[in-house]
């Protein structure tokens, strides 16, 4: 990872609006990481992530800017709802959990990344199977064609495509689903993982199609090519130096200065949340992991609760708090034009699907994003949220109308197609000045 903090914001800038202290924040933390890692062991390990608290409304871009920083790099990220977790001894989520689904994100991610590495050849051994189950029913067919010279009219017609419809009968490995230790819980255990070693896998005879042959084929086949204790191990290895995980809803944990009641159960959650962010070591399926370089990034709105209402330990182990502005007009209008996954070219391109070109002006934007800016001063701020409601209710004729069997139809939506069809919001907005 050799961004510097300036292009680390430069790419948070192609989707995110605004948000530059949140996002300046998090690129120094990102890039401390890859200063880290070029030190010498014995300071390494006594450098540790500095962690974050991100504190403003909803809807203003505190997940996606976690989100999108951990996709950037590849990093295992996982969101959690503070909420989710009770202390020890009630039932519920314990917050080791975290550290256990970050490390089956992470196994996920290296798994990935080595069978993509083997793809190639899984294919090429996935093709010989299926055309090896078809070459059986051909050749009954054709007896005057060399059978090498048919294996490969086979594979050529296998791979343009023209066989995708095709059925054939394969066996296959037959995969023992999961089962949950407690129903509801996430906990999991695999019989066909604990006995692989003393039993051999069962095979099961199927009828698909080709082109869904093909792709079951392709995954047994890279599982055959790929070491699994050496994805595990690296796994771990990325959960505990790369691993990101996004705290959200802290404030709904934080007590408001009431000793009694749910509070002390909320504070008990803080002290089970503590040692994890101090760093401690938590068994998971994969093997131990240390949380000790594990970056944390808590948020929350705090409109009731202060970030000093968190325990103090809580607090020292979040150095760095970041605040995160309501999102204002020229926010919204920059929302729906500049971000490569803008809202407006979104729904273009699905509408487009059903042969609907979909433009909209400059006054369209603006009108959309007065009305976005009335909605949230008016009733509840749930910032970028807002633009999805907007969108749906101004589409709404449109999205129901097309069908895709139709030529192409250019719609355009000026300032007065918004104020047509959201006239219900305007008027609610020009209404509310006389109430008191």
């Amino acid at each position: 990872m050799e961004m510097s903090p300036k292009q680390i914001v430069a790419e948070l800038d192609r989707y995110i609006i605004g948000q530059h202290d949140a996002k300046k924040a998090v690129a120094i933390a990102l890039r401390n990481r890859y200063r880290r890692s070029r030190l010498p062991e014995e300071l390494k390990d006594e450098i540790t992530p500095k962690n974050i608290i991100m504190k403003g409304p909803t809807g203003v871009g505190k997940t996606e800017i976690s989100r999108r920083l951990a996709k950037l790099v590849k990093a295992p990220f996982i969101k959690v709802e503070a909420t989710k977790f009770t202390e020890v001894g009630y039932v519920g989520r314990d917050v080791e959990s975290m550290i256990r689904d970050l490390a089956e994100v992470a196994v996920r991610l290296v798994k990935e990344e080595k069978l993509s590495e083997v793809e190639g050849k899984a294919r090429a051994d996935a093709e010989n199977k299926i055309a090896d189950a078809i070459f059986v029913s051909r050749k009954k067919q054709s007896t005057e064609t060399p059978d090498k010279i048919l294996k490969q009219n086979i594979l050529d017609e296998l791979r343009s495509g023209k066989l995708d419809n095709h059925s054939v009968e394969l066996e296959l490995n037959d995969e023992p689903k999961p089962l949950e230790v407690i129903p509801g819980s996430g906990a999991e255990i695999n019989i066909g993982e604990m006995f692989g070693s003393f039993f051999p896998k069962k095979k099961k005879k199927r009828k698909l199609s080709v082109k869904e042959a093909l792709k079951l084929l392709i995954l047994e086949e890279s599982e055959k090519l790929i070491d699994m204790d050496a994805i595990n191990s690296e796994g771990v290895k990325r959960a505990e130096q790369d691993g990101i995980i996004f705290i959200d809803e802290i404030d709904k944990i934080a007590g408001k200065g009431n000793s009694g009641g749910p509070d002390v159960s909320r504070e008990g959650v803080q002290r089970d949340i503590l040692p994890i962010v101090e760093g401690c070591t938590v068994m998971t399926k994969y093997g131990a992991v240390k949380t000790d370089y594990i970056l944390f990034i808590a948020s929350g709105a705090f409109h009731v609760s202060k970030i000093n209402d968190l325990i103090p330990e809580l607090q020292g182990r979040f150095p760095i708090v970041v605040e995160l502005n309501s999102l204002t007009y020229e926010d919204f209008v920059n929302i729906f034009t500049v971000p490569d996954n803008a809202i407006t070219k979104q729904y273009a391109a699905l509408l487009g699907v059903d042969n609907i070109s979909l433009q909209f002006t400059s006054d369209a934007i603006e009108e959309m994003s007065k009305v976005a800016v009335a909605e949230n001063e008016t009733t509840e701020d749930i910032g970028a949220r807002r633009l999805h409601t907007i969108m749906e209710s101004l589409l709404e004729d449109v999205s129901f109308n097309a069908s895709g069997d139709h030529p192409m139809i250019d719609v355009k939506i000026d300032a007065a197609y918004v104020k047509e069809h959201l006239s219900k919001q305007i008027k609610k907005h020009d209404l509310r000045k006389f109430i008191l």
